[in-house]
């Protein structure tokens, strides 16, 4: 059985390269009816913070990776890595220096392992200093630690980043001093910034609630996530979790560094608010708005039905909806200055907005289909086009240029808050 690990280490929070990594081990442990197990590498004490454990998990259940089996946490193991330093010292492949123990190093040896996506890597001992094990202070070093849990937890193969490939022909070395079975390694390329450096807070190295905190759905991070080195090909870009399970595997990951682009992201999100069904997008909006503290007394779920169903198509992110929340919701509008220089402060502008309320007024049935025929009616009257009377309505009524459909946004927001936004400028 395939049994893989995500072994974080909670001395900060989960960012996005740490994200791709659980993920990609998590879609590989899935596709082949394995284990994913999770290991809690905190042997540095003074680091390691409650906090940053929380948010790890907290992340991961967000971005629907369920974990087997219990949490295995490193600084309970400390007895367990002191007797196999202990062993090594007993046949004279380690050696004591103080309190520390550090493994001998032979030289002149050739150090080779398969990586399923590099290919065959060799590294010369002559390269390797000797290593240390146990720390002077009782800690066991990364590499050690990491070797013994591996071979306990039954660890069949250990998908990680890049930047481990210096690690493993040294893991490799105590694996075989201490007879234990070898897993198969997979190093993934590392995320890269636009410009191809590493990833900083510009361009996207945040943590992973910061990504909730802006608006994105878990669906689509783990969708982009997912194709940060992998491409399922067809260019096909939209996959749901259960079709990533089904296409994904780790030998088919590209060799190269992947490029992190926000913009690429925000593309994905949109598309997945767009097509996400109502009964389903609608508690997530409500829950982001909950978040973020903008709900009041004055929320209405039928009402703000209607809003999500008229803005979804164009809703990049959840954040997007705070502002049109305030433009149905809210008692005072936020105008865009230049919108309303050019569509409210023309010498004809009173005039045109004056006429298009008495024409709201004048409805017998109010609902989209007769406003926009009373409007298009209007308009012919006034040997005009439609949209120098529906710009102005829109600018009035929401304070902004862009929004859903006109009609349907005077719908919801209903006759007498139409006719009082319309009083305002004429």
């Amino acid at each position: 059985m395939v049994r893989v690990r995500f072994a974080p280490s909670p001395t900060g929070y989960l960012h996005i390269g740490s994200a791709r990594t659980a993920l990609f081990n998590w879609l590989y442990a899935k596709h082949n009816n394995g284990k994913f197990i999770l290991r809690i590498e905190d042997t540095d004490k003074e680091r390691s913070k409650e906090e940053f454990l929380e948010e790890i998990l907290g992340s991961l259940k967000w971005l629907f990776m369920d974990w087997d089996e219990e949490l295995t946490f490193q600084s309970k193991r400390f007895d367990i890595y002191k007797k196999y330093a202990e062993e090594l010292v007993k046949q004279n492949l380690a050696y004591m220096e103080g309190p520390a123990i550090i493994f001998r190093v032979e030289k002149e040896k050739k150090i080779a392992f398969e990586d399923m996506i590099h290919g065959t890597i060799e590294v010369s001992t002559n390269e390797i200093k000797d290593q240390v094990l146990m720390k002077s202070d009782g800690t066991p070093t990364y590499n050690f630690a990491c070797v013994i849990d591996d071979a306990m937890m039954k660890i069949t193969h250990i998908i990680r980043g890049d930047d481990h490939i210096s690690n493993t022909p040294k893991q490799v070395m105590l694996y075989e001093a201490m007879c234990l079975p070898l897993p198969k390694f997979a190093h993934i390329p590392l995320i890269l910034s636009k410009g191809g450096g590493r990833m900083s807070k510009r361009h996207g190295a945040t943590s992973i609630f910061e990504y909730k905190n802006m608006g994105f759905l878990p669906e689509a991070l783990v969708n982009y996530l997912s194709l940060m080195g992998w491409a399922p090909g067809n260019d096909r870009e939209i996959l749901p979790i259960e079709e990533l399970v089904k296409l994904f595997d780790v030998k088919d990951v590209n060799k190269t560094g992947a490029t992190f682009d926000m913009d690429k992201l925000v593309w994905i999100n949109s598309q997945y608010i767009k097509d996400m069904p109502i009964e389903k997008l609608l508690p997530k909006t409500v829950e982001y708005l909950k978040d973020k503290k903008v709900l009041d007394d004055k929320f209405d779920e039928a009402r703000w039905t209607e809003v999500v169903k008229a803005y979804k198509e164009r809703t990049r992110t959840l954040e997007d909806l705070i502002s049109v929340y305030k433009i149905f919701f809210g008692d005072t509008l936020e105008y865009d200055e230049k919108a309303t220089e050019k569509y409210l402060k023309k010498p004809n502008s009173k005039d045109i907005i004056s006429k298009c309320k008495t024409a709201v007024e004048g409805l017998a049935k109010y609902d989209k289909h007769s406003i926009e025929e009373a409007y298009r009616k209007l308009a012919e009257e006034m040997k005009c086009k439609a949209a120098e009377l529906i710009h102005p309505t829109r600018v009035a009524i929401s304070g902004k240029t862009v929004g859903a459909g006109l009609f349907d946004m005077m719908e919801i927001l209903g006759r007498n808050t139409v006719l009082q936004r319309l009083g305002k400028f004429c």
